[in-house]
């Protein structure tokens, strides 16, 4: 970030699951919020956004708007991502969320989301344990980034865990055949990823981004009261992942809701999300995963401080 005296900017994200907001300035961040508002349930079968979910993720931006002004952001940048990328109509959402915001929000491909993604979450990382893979899991995409100073390649992968929880679970709990075809898609998709970019495996580090990972590590910790200062930066092993996978997925939703670190408005969806994590980390063969609360928001206020204008 900038020094001292920099202006007060603002970064929003509005993805498959939920809505997102940080507020910085030149001192660091002032304010990180986030709101699990399901804007994409159903979209990808109906290309259409639900009226209630809309609804609730306008009223979310208006919370967003308000907090921005009682902090003096003169300066803001909003995106949303593949929720909005796979509707019908895009702008039945994004006009409203502008009117809202006083801002555009813009769509952005999934290249330039993982691209902000990258920069967030590598900013404080030693550029000796490089070079870097940023694995941003969506609620309806995963963006596969690799570098070591920037950002050098980017693959958007069509799978999250809005989507596989959405095409490939039914029952409660899952049976086993669904979390194979899970399991087995991820794969799929990682494959292209791989063949797409094949120094990905040699990479130093490999850095986990978004609600799946956090949550896995929350769950893995035990936190009884979600503590991002615990999270940021934890290593997920292998082991860890795996454990958390097992308990996860073969309970049903009511028993799931009881661990200590799963927020209940990811009660289903992480289901499909901890198939995605450990599918990534089974491919690759990864011991660990570093997980991060920074990620594109941090990405998008640095973009802001350092005076880049779009």
């Amino acid at each position: 970030m900038s020094g001292p005296g920099a202006a007060v900017v603002a970064a929003v994200d509005v993805g498959t699951q939920s809505a997102r907001l940080l507020v910085g300035d030149g001192a660091g961040e002032l304010l990180r919020r986030s709101a699990i508002t399901h804007l994409g349930r159903g979209v990808r079968e109906r290309r259409t956004f639900e009226q209630d979910r809309l609804a609730d993720t306008l009223d979310t931006l208006r919370d967003f708007r308000r907090q921005m002004d009682e902090l003096g952001v003169v300066r803001a940048r909003g995106i949303s991502t593949e929720v909005v990328r796979l509707a019908g109509d895009p702008s039945a959402f994004l006009g409203p969320a502008s009117e809202v915001l006083g801002f555009e929000l813009e769509l952005v491909s999934g290249e330039e989301e993982g691209a902000l993604a990258f920069a967030g979450a590598t900013a404080g990382l030693d550029p000796a344990d490089g070079p870097f893979v940023t694995v941003d899991l969506g609620g309806g995409s995963c963006e596969f980034a690799l570098g070591s100073q920037r950002c050098e390649r980017v693959f958007s992968a069509a799978f999250g865990a809005s989507v596989l929880t959405e095409s490939y679970i039914e029952r409660d709990p899952p049976r086993p055949e669904e979390l194979i075809a899970a399991l087995s898609i991820v794969e799929a998709h990682v494959d292209e990823v791989a063949r797409t970019i094949p120094e990905l495996r040699e990479a130093g580090t490999f850095v986990g981004l978004g609600g799946t990972f956090t949550t896995m590590a929350a769950v893995e910790i035990g936190l009884v009261e979600y503590d991002p200062n615990q999270v940021h930066g934890f290593v997920l092993t292998r082991a860890a992942a795996e454990d958390v996978f097992r308990t996860l997925v073969t309970e049903s939703h009511a028993d799931r809701l009881h661990n200590p670190g799963l927020d209940p408005a990811r009660g289903h969806t992480i289901v499909g999300g901890s198939c995605a994590v450990v599918a990534i980390m089974r491919y690759f063969g990864l011991d660990e995963v570093r997980v991060s609360e920074r990620d594109l928001l941090d990405g998008i206020v640095g973009e802001l401080l350092r005076g880049s204008t779009r």
